[in-house]
This record gives C-alpha cells, structure tokens and sequence, in this order.
C-alpha cells in the first residue's frame, strides 16, 4: 500500500489495496491514521459491491443511519445512491450535493464521515471540491476568532436561507429527523483536537442570541473566507475511486457541470460521529 499527499495540507492518495478483501490490523491502523492526517482518502482502483463497500468503511467506523431513506439501495439499505437520474416533483433534476456543506449536521450528533464509491462517471466534470475549515479558522484574524467562538448555531433539514433545494424526506424519515439542533460554530476536532469553522449553509437557521441581521452577514463572511482556493482540494474523480471526508472539519460540495445525458452514480455511506462539544 502507498500513501501520496494531494495538496498541502487536504487529501491523500492509497493505491496498491483492495477492499473486497479482508484488511490486515496494521494496515487498517495506518489508514485511519492517513484519514486523521489528510481529511480526504481517495482509494483508487476499487470495484466493490454495496456489501463489500458496507464491510469495507468499517475500517474507519460504525454506519451511520442517513436521513432520507427513499435513497437507500432496496438489497443493502445502509448504502445509499447518488444519481444525477433523480427528479424534484416537478420535475427539475436533482443533483445531490450542490453548494458548500458538511452532511447532516442537523443530526445531535452528526456523522464524522461520508465515504463515496464511483460506479458511473460521466466523460467529464463533476468533481467534489472540499474546504479545509481547520486551515481556514487558523487564518482568520484574532478578532474573528474571539468573536465567534463561543457563538452557537441552530442547524435544521433545510434552512429556510439556503439557496439549495433538498428533496423532501419521506414520511419514514420524517419520523426521527429532528427538528432543530444546536452545535457550535467553532467545532473542536475530538481527535486530533485543531478547532475548524463549523458552518453549514444549506442548514444552519440562525446564531442563538444574534438577530438576522447580524448573523447571516457574518455566516456569507466566515464561508466566503473558508471557500477561498488556498483552503481547498479539488478531487477530479476516476472510475473505481472511493473517497472517505471527514466531515467534521471539511466543507464539500458537488459540481453538476457535465452532460446531464450521462448518468453519474455512486453509492454512498456515512460513519457515526460525536456531540460537537460546546466550547468555554
């Protein structure tokens, strides 16, 4: 197995394993090290199964039950399908994962990981960019820092400020999606204990104790600071590649700039993660 950084500061690659075997402790150890490390793994050359990739990500940790079930592949349904193939009711495409975010973070405790396996690529584009929300707090200006970090921030399935439409959820998921939850917008890692920006814009409602006014200016200015190229990895995807982020101190997000003609499907699991803690 070989390990080569991608960037700076986010994203690794691993070649030389195959998944759909059993993984030796050490080797499984060095990963979960890499993952730590780099924030993005990308395994190239993979060919899993929904089963062999359910098997594969417990490396890494414990599913974590996604919200929206009507996702779920009907013969393995922890793993879930992203497709450019799916449709809003009236008719628009949906494509999952447009605009900067970090995955259900709407969730008490939302999950530390999303891993990702291509199935079909489209000839061109759709790449996954990520935000390093780590690098980007520790270059914010010390006052922003002091200003923000004790603020907390009300996240829920879909702000009502979000320039992105989510398909609704099923009546199923409904049920046991909360309502509203309360996470701090400085989020210290529980592992490697580095403070990233923990911001959502696709969920987060509003900043407890700050009117509109003067919260939603200052979520467009910790994103617009945290989105800046410096911070990013850009993850041009190739058949077979299975990516795993670490949601908890990432932002991503999806690009839907190919031929809408051809089909783009992955499958799709989560990890269970902690209670962002409250800082102070």
């Amino acid at each position: 197995m070989r390990i080569k950084a991608l960037s700076d500061h986010t994203g690794a690659e691993v070649r030389g394993i195959d998944l759909s075997c059993p993984v030796a402790p050490d080797t499984q150890a060095t990963l979960a090290q890499a993952f730590l490390t780099h924030g993005v793994l990308v395994v190239r050359d993979q060919s899993l199964t929904p089963l062999q990739m359910l098997a594969a990500v417990r490396i890494f940790g414990s599913v974590f039950p996604q919200h929206n079930t009507r996702f779920a592949i009907p013969d393995c349904p922890e793993i879930h399908y992203i497709s450019n193939q799916d449709r809003f009711a009236d008719g628009r495409r949906y494509i999952p994962g447009e605009g900067w975010h970090t995955d259900h973070s709407n969730d008490p405790h939302p999950p530390k990981a999303t891993v990702l396996h291509a199935v079909t690529l489209p000839s061109g584009g759709g790449d996954t960019q990520f935000a390093n929300m780590a690098v980007a707090y520790a270059a914010l200006p010390i006052s922003i820092r002091e200003r923000i970090t004790n603020l907390m921030a009300i996240h829920v399935y879909q702000s009502s400020h979000s320039a992105r439409q989510l398909m609704d959820l099923s009546n199923t998921s409904k049920e046991r999606v909360p309502n509203a939850v309360i996470h701090p917008l400085v989020r210290t890692h529980p592992e490697t204990g580095r403070q990233s920006i923990y911001i959502n814009p696709i969920r987060i409602e509003g900043l407890l104790g700050l009117d509109h006014r003067e919260a939603l200016p200052l979520l467009d200015e910790l994103l617009a600071h945290a989105t800046r190229d410096e911070f990013q990895y850009r993850h041009e995807w190739q058949g077979g590649d299975l990516v795993i982020w670490d949601n908890r101190c990432l932002l991503h997000k999806a690009n839907g700039d190919y031929d809408m003609a051809q089909t783009r499907y992955l499958y799709r699991v989560m990890l269970r993660g902690d209670r962002p803690p409250r800082n102070g």
